[in-house]
C-alpha cells in the first residue's frame, strides 16, 4: 500500500474545537493510509511515515517541539521544556493492522496532542511537564512482534525480532528500520536507549478492542493490568501426502487430522482452566496447507498454523506452553507426525501502577465519569513501560465493533471524555 502525503495546505490551528481538531485529523489520516478497505499503516513504511507526518504538522502548527528518538520514535515537547525534569508521558502507537480501523493507536495520539493545546492555551506552567511519545510498530501483524518502538528502547528486542520478515514488504524488520534511518547497532546489543528517570509516568489512551463499555453504556474506564502473550509465528505439521483413496485410517499420516486432534485437545485444557478460574485465552490465527500441492484427492502431508496464547499470569501462559507442547509429542505419536516449532515470543503481562490507577479513576469521577477498571485482553506498549519499572496507567475509550477491522466505530464525543480524564490526571498534581 503506497500512502497518499499528507495536505501541505491544511492549517491545523483553524479548528475551534478539539471535536473538529480530531475530526479533520482522522480524516486525513484515512485519506492518507486507507487501502480500499480499511486502514493500512505498516510499521518503518510509508503508511505509519504518512501518520507521523500528519501527527507532527499538527503539533508543528501548535508551536510544539518535536524530536527523534535513536529508534524512531517522536517525542513532543511543550514549548519551555528543556526535557531536564522528569515529565508524564502521553504515549501511543501510529502504525496498524493490515486493513484495520483509523481509531486503534491514533486516537492516543490525538489524545495527547490535545491535552498538550490544552496546556498550551491556559498559559499553565506545570511542575510536572508533559510531554507526547508517538511510537512506531506497536502491532504485530506485519513481524510477528509487538511493541517494537518500545522494546527497542529497553533494549530487549532479540535476533530473531530483527531477522523476522514482514508480511507486507518482505523485508526483515532490521532493513525496515534502517530504512527510517535508525543505527541497529545499538539494538543489536541490547543497550537501553531510554532513560527511566526522565518519566514521572506514562499514560496511554486507548479505544477498548472488546466489548464491555459498550456493552456497560460507559465512555471511558481505567484500565487494571495487561495480558501477556507466548506465541510461535509458524508451527509445521508433517505428514505423509498420499492418495486418499488408498491409505486406509490407520496407516495414514494426516497432517489436517493431527493438526485438529491437537487443537480440540488444547479447547479442552483452555475450558477446564478457565473452569478453575484462570485469565487464558487460547488462538490459532493462521493456518494452511501449501497451495501449490492442494488436491482433492491427496492426503495433506503438511499443515503450517500459528500459536497463540494470552493471559495476566507468567505461571498460566508458562503452564498452558508446556500443555502444547506435551501435547503436541502426543499427538505426533498417535498421528505418525512431527510438530517443528520456529523460535517461541514472548511478551511480558503487566499490572498498571496502583497510583496511577486512583489518580485516573479520581479523574474520572472529576469528569463525571464512573470510575470503573478492567483489564486489556490486548497488548499495549503501557506493558512494555510498566515491566521497565516506569509507572503506568490506560485509559479506554468505548468503541464498537470491536478493532483491527475496519469498521471501528469510536466516537468523538467519548474520545474527548476520555482525553478529558488524561488532562485531569496529568495537570492534579501541577
Amino acid at each position: 500500500m503506497n500512502a497518499l502525503a499528507p495536505a501541505a495546505d491544511i492549517d491545523w490551528t483553524a479548528f475551534p474545537t478539539e471535536h473538529e481538531l480530531a475530526t479533520a485529523i482522522f480524516a486525513e489520516l484515512a485519506r492518507c493510509t486507507g487501502d480500499g478497505v480499511g486502514i493500512t499503516r505498516e510499521c518503518y513504511a510509508p503508511g505509519e511515515d504518512a501518520a507521523l507526518a500528519i501527527f507532527s504538522a499538527v503539533a508543528h502548527a501548535h508551536g510544539f517541539a518535536i524530536s527523534i528518538d535513536p529508534v524512531g520514535n517522536l517525542l513532543v515537547c511543550l514549548p519551555g521544556d528543556d526535557g531536564t525534569r522528569p515529565a508524564h508521558l502521553i504515549g501511543s502507537h501510529a502504525d496498524s493492522v493490515p486493513q484495520g480501523g483509523n481509531y486503534d493507536g491514533a486516537a492516543g495520539i490525538v489524545a495527547g496532542l490535545a491535552c498538550l493545546i490544552r496546556i498550551a492555551r491556559s498559559g499553565r506552567e506545570l511542575t510536572t511537564p508533559v510531554r507526547l511519545l508517538m511510537l512506531r510498530g506497536e502491532e504485530s501483524a506485519f513481524y510477528g512482534r509487538a511493541n517494537i518502538g518500545s522494546r527497542a528502547l529497553f533494549g530487549i528486542l532479540s535476533p530473531a525480532d530483527l531477522a523476522a520478515r514482514s508480511r507486507g514488504t518482505g523485508r526483515t524488520l532490521a532493513e525496515a528500520m534502517t530504512s527510517v534511518g535508525i543505527d541497529l547497532a545499538p539494538i543489536r546489543a541490547g543497550q537501553t536507549l531510554f532513560d527511566p528517570s526522565t518519566a514521572a509516568s506514562y499514560l496511554e489512551l486507548h479505544i477498548e478492542q472488546g466489548p464491555v463499555l459498550i456493552d456497560r453504556r460507559l465512555p471511558a474506564a481505567v484500565v487494571s493490568g495487561i495480558r501477556g502473550n507466548l506465541r510461535h509465528r509458524r508451527v509445521v505439521c508433517r505428514g505423509e501426502a498420499g492418495h486418499s483413496g488408498t491409505i486406509p485410517r490407520w496407516l495414514r499420516k494426516d497432517a489436517v487430522f493431527a493438526f485438529a486432534d491437537l487443537v480440540g485437545r488444547l479447547d479442552e485444557h483452555w475450558r477446564v482452566l478457565l473452569e478453575r478460574g484462570l485469565d487464558l485465552v487460547v488462538t490459532t490465527g493462521i493456518v494452511g496447507t501449501d497451495p501449490d500441492q492442494h488436491a482433492l484427492s491427496r492426503i495433506p502431508g503438511e499443515v503450517m498454523f500459528s500459536f497463540e496464547v494470552r493471559s495476566q499470569s507468567h505461571d498460566t501462559l508458562e503452564s498452558f506452553y508446556e500443555l502444547f507442547r506435551a501435547e503436541c509429542r502426543a499427538v505426533g505419536q498417535q498421528r505418525g507426525v512431527v510438530f517443528e516449532l520456529d523460535e517461541r515470543v514472548y511478551t511480558e503481562p503487566a499490572r498498571m501502577d496502583p497510583a496511577v490507577i486512583e489518580r485516573l479513576c479520581a479523574a474520572a469521577a472529576a469528569c463525571d465519569l464512573d470510575p470503573q477498571t478492567l483489564p486489556s485482553g490486548a497488548g499495549h506498549d503501557a506493558a512494555v513501560f510498566a515491566n521497565a519499572g516506569i509507572p503506568s496507567g490506560m485509559v479506554f475509550v468505548r468503541n464498537a465493533n470491536g478493532s483491527h477491522n475496519p469498521a471501528e466505530a469510536m466516537d468523538i464525543g467519548d474520545l474527548i471524555k476520555g482525553t478529558d480524564v488524561l488532562y485531569k490526571a496529568v495537570t492534579a498534581t501541577n
